[in-house]
């Protein structure tokens, strides 16, 4: 798995999401382009913005138990893969606005790299290594990029 903590793989990543255009069309799934574009920033949402409730109980117990799994380890995505409700695009999202906020959530995590993120507490998995934040970030945006062919 690449590591999104290297300065050149994140430039990678923000100069495939540079080749994005208003009329990209995905491979497979619903999302606009817009949307993906959000769809990806919710991740660092939770990081960043504290904007979403942690979830509690039973829920927490089954992310933690089950759902860790398939995100942080280093097997990519199935395409038309369950998402959590969090990160369901409904509404048309801004294209420009949406890839704006996607490249500095990128930048801002390089910078701040693998170390920070070292045993940090993730909003839905408890504490994580670095290894695991870096598949997390990676392993989704480029699912992602992939599905709409960048």
């Amino acid at each position: 798995m690449k590591n999104i903590f290297d300065k050149t793989v994140t430039e990678e990543l923000i100069n495939r999401i540079h080749q994005l255009d208003t009329n990209a069309a995905p491979k497979w799934g619903k999302m606009s382009v817009g949307q993906m574009l959000a769809h990806c920033c919710v991740t660092y949402e939770f990081i960043y913005d504290n904007t979403h409730p942690k979830p509690k109980g039973l829920k927490k117990w089954m992310l933690k138990t089950f759902v860790k799994k398939i995100v942080t380890n280093e097997k990519p995505y199935k395409k038309n893969g369950r998402t959590a409700p969090e990160f369901i695009m409904t509404s048309a999202k801004a294209f420009e606005t949406e890839k704006e906020r996607l490249t500095k959530f990128l930048l801002k995590t390089q910078a701040l790299g693998g170390s920070h993120f070292d045993q940090k507490e993730s909003h839905s998995f408890g504490k994580l290594n670095r290894n695991e934040w870096n598949n997390m970030f990676y392993k989704h945006l480029d699912h992602h990029l992939n599905q709409f062919g960048v």
